[in-house]
């Protein structure tokens, strides 16, 4: 999105296509909404029924639109497009991966699409209409099942050259780390998302525990759950720590179901002071303000979005 424009005389139609849900939004062009739908995501039946899903709720929200009024449609994607192939890559949902997921739906729709990593989306709605207003240079984080990041520059979401900038979740912190599904061992995502903290309790201790029950132990005191909550919260320390020493930047939004855990605004602050590579560290790290809207609302800003050739 680097040198882009925001076409805001159109309608936009967003997409959030998650592992779980599929949301849509319609916004007209002042912004109100005039849709807003969840329908859950056909995991198991495959890439045929997901673009049908896809497909079927772009429709519904065209529908409601007066005939000849612009609009552009914008879908978030747990991964990326390869700028190459422009088939997906690194998507939590597997069936998506090496699928050529815009050229389809833009064959079915007889309509462009964008198409963006969910944490790109994440990122501009926060800056847009969110904790991240009014701030130059924002890191947006999700932390969730899998963790991932935005970059927003003065008033765009940087996607680089690759299409990975922000891609923070497989910088690998610890090669005698645990593998992850990327090929390298110890991978952020594998020390502070979700999934990563139930992985590390079930080596530790044979048993398959929640992260939400791990939290929850671990204020009760059950000691298991306390060492490896304590282990998540010096861990998000560390790598948050390490990338503000990178980036520097004015503020960090978190995202994502663990963006709700309170220790992170308080001892986890505590860990990335002690980590970066400041001794009066004061870059205000963040909860989200528009919760799990962010991402479909991104969306549909990032559907409105071009870069003239």
């Amino acid at each position: 999105m680097e040198n882009a424009f925001y076409n805001e005389n159109a309608a936009a139609i967003g997409i959030d296509l998650g592992g779980t849900k599929i949301e849509a939004v319609l916004l007209s062009p002042d912004g109100s909404h005039l849709l807003r739908r969840r329908r859950p995501t056909p995991r198991d039946e495959g890439y045929d029924a997901i673009l049908t899903q896809v497909v079927e709720m772009v429709r519904e929200a065209e529908a409601l639109l007066m005939p000849a009024t612009p609009y552009t449609v914008g879908i978030g994607i747990p991964g990326s497009l390869d700028a190459a192939t422009g088939l997906v890559r690194n998507a939590n949902s597997t069936c998506l991966i090496g699928r050529p997921l815009k050229a389809d739906l833009e064959h079915l729709l007889c309509y462009p699409v964008q198409v963006r990593n969910d944490a790109d989306c994440f990122t501009l709605a926060e800056c847009r209409a969110g904790a991240g207003q009014g701030f130059g240079l924002v890191f947006g984080v999700i932390m969730g099942t899998g963790c991932g990041g935005g970059i927003w520059i003065n008033g765009v979401v940087r996607e680089g050259p690759h299409r990975i900038a922000g891609e923070w979740g497989h910088y690998s912190v610890d090669p005698h780390g645990a593998e992850c599904y990327c090929g390298n061992r110890g991978c952020v995502e594998t020390l502070i998302s979700g999934s990563g903290v139930e992985a590390a309790f079930f080596r530790d201790f044979g048993q398959c525990l929640s992260m939400d029950e791990i939290v929850v132990r671990a204020r009760a005191g059950e000691p298991r759950c306390r060492k490896v909550f304590e282990r998540f919260l010096d861990d998000f320390g560390r790598c948050l720590g390490g990338l503000i020493s990178i980036l520097d930047p004015d503020a960090v939004v978190l995202g994502g179901g663990l963006s709700k855990i309170d220790e992170l605004y308080d001892a986890g602050v505590e860990r990335v002071c002690h980590y970066a590579f400041h001794d009066r560290l004061s870059t205000p790290i963040l909860k989200n303000r528009l919760g799990d809207s962010a991402g479909v609302f991104g969306a549909a800003w990032i559907g409105q979005t071009y870069t003239p050739s």
